[in-house]
């Protein structure tokens, strides 16, 4: 079975990555890697690496929705 991964956006608290981290999940925080990074450019990560997104951010749902960007998922907190 294949194992979920998760690409969380810049403005996901540190708390939920802990403890995503410490239940197992492979989880890839935005902030750790570019704090400046486009919403189309996470987007593309995710893609290519086949995680679902992570954001507290309403703009993923125009990227999701209307330009048809994300194919493995988005979890809007």
């Amino acid at each position: 079975m294949k194992q979920i991964k998760f690409l969380a956006n810049v403005n996901v608290e540190k708390p939920l990555i802990d403890f995503l981290n410490e239940k197992g999940f492979d989880i890839k925080w935005v902030t750790n890697i570019d704090k400046l990074m486009p919403d189309n450019r996470v987007c593309e990560i995710a893609n290519s690496e086949q995680r679902i997104i992570i954001t507290n951010d309403k703009d993923f749902g125009e990227i999701v929705f209307y330009q048809k960007k994300i194919a493995y998922g988005i979890i809007l907190m």
